[in-house]
C-alpha cells in the first residue's frame, strides 16, 4: 500500500511540474511510463484525475482572471438579450473572453469522425500509448525549437502588442491543437511560444495561455473518467488518488509561479535547453530499443 501513495505522490509531481512547465506532460508520462513500468491500468487511471490537481492549481493562481472573465460571459449574454452587443467597443476583459472563444475554434478538430466510431482525438491517443517513444522524442525537439525562436523574438521584436488579437488567438490554439496531437509538444511552451512569435507581449502570454488550456484540460478530464467507466476499468483507492490529485495542486502552483518568474527575468530559453537534452537523450535510447542493445 505505501507503494501505491509513493506511486501516486511520484506521478503528481512529474504531472504538476510538466504540466505548466514548458517542457509536454504527455511526453513525460509516456516516457516515464515506458522506463518505469507504470503503464498499467491503475497507474493510466491515476493521471486522468491528476488533471483535476492542475485544474485546482491553475484557478488557484489566476481566480481573479477567471472570476473576470465569468462575469464578462454574463454581461455578454445579458447585452445579447437586451441588443447592446457591441464587439467594436470592449473592455480588455471582454476583448480577451473573445479571443479565447477563437482561440478554442481548432480543438474542434479532435472531434472530427473518421469512422469506425473514432474519431481524430482516438487516433491520437494512440501515439502516447505505443509502446515505441522515438515520437516523443522528436517532439521534445520541436518543443525545444519553439522555446528558443520563441524566446528571441521576445527579446528582439519591435512593436511588442500588449495583448492578443485575432489572427493570434487562431495561432495560439493551433499550437495548442498541435500540443494535444502528438505527446512530447508542450502546450504552455507551443502556446507562449507562439504568442511571443506573433509579437504578443510575454508576461500577457503566461497568463493568457494558462488560463485558455483549462477548458482543454477540463474537457479531457471529463472525457477520460467517461471512458474509463464505461469501460468498466475503475478500481483506484481513494488514497493514493488524493495524494496525487493535492501533490499535483501544490507543485503545480509552484511551476506557474516559477515560470511566471522565469520569464520576467527573459529566461523562457532554458526549458529550451532542457528539451533539447531529453530530446537526444530520448531518441538515443529509442534508437537503441529498435537495434535491439537495450
Amino acid at each position: 500500500m505505501l507503494m501505491e501513495y509513493l506511486k501516486a505522490a511520484a506521478l503528481g509531481i512529474l504531472q504538476g511540474a510538466t504540466e505548466f512547465l514548458p517542457v509536454s506532460s504527455s511526453g513525460h508520462l509516456s516516457v516515464a511510463q515506458h522506463f518505469l513500468g507504470l503503464s498499467g491500468d491503475g497507474s493510466l487511471q491515476l493521471t486522468v484525475f491528476l488533471h483535476i490537481g492542475t485544474l485546482v492549481a491553475v484557478i488557484a493562481v489566476y481566480y481573479k482572471t477567471f472570476w473576470k472573465l465569468l462575469k464578462e460571459i454574463a454581461k455578454t449574454v445579458g447585452d445579447v438579450f437586451t441588443r447592446k452587443l457591441d464587439t467594436k467597443h470592449v473592455s480588455d476583459d471582454r476583448h480577451m473572453l473573445y479571443m479565447m472563444v477563437i482561440s478554442c475554434i481548432p480543438l474542434l478538430f479532435l472531434f472530427i469522425p473518421v469512422g469506425g466510431g473514432r474519431n481524430v482525438k482516438d487516433l491520437v491517443e494512440g501515439l502516447a500509448n505505443d509502446t515505441d517513444i522515438l515520437l516523443e522524442g522528436f517532439c521534445f525537439l520541436i518543443t525545444a525549437i519553439l522555446l528558443f525562436t520563441g524566446s528571441y523574438m521576445a527579446r528582439t521584436k519591435k512593436n511588442i502588442r500588449p495583448m492578443v488579437e485575432g489572427k493570434d488567438a487562431w495561432w495560439v490554439d493551433v499550437a495548442q491543437l498541435a500540443a494535444a496531437a502528438f505527446p512530447g509538444i508542450s502546450r504552455s511552451g507551443s502556446t507562449i511560444s507562439t504568442g511571443m512569435l506573433l509579437g504578443v507581449e510575454k508576461n500577457y502570454m503566461v497568463e493568457y495561455s494558462f488560463v485558455l488550456g483549462t477548458p482543454a484540460i477540463l474537457a479531457a478530464a471529463v472525457l477520460e473518467i467517461k471512458d474509463a467507466l464505461e469501460g468498466g476499468a475503475m478500481a483506484l483507492d481513494l488514497g493514493p488518488v488524493l495524494v496525487g490529485i493535492v501533490v499535483a495542486a501544490v507543485v503545480g502552483v509552484a511551476a506557474i509561479k516559477l515560470l511566471e518568474w522565469l520569464v520576467s527575468k527573459d529566461k523562457f530559453q532554458f526549458f529550451g535547453y532542457y528539451c533539447l537534452i531529453l530530446s537526444a537523450v530520448v531518441i538515443t535510447l529509442a534508437t537503441l530499443e529498435k537495434l535491439g542493445i537495450l
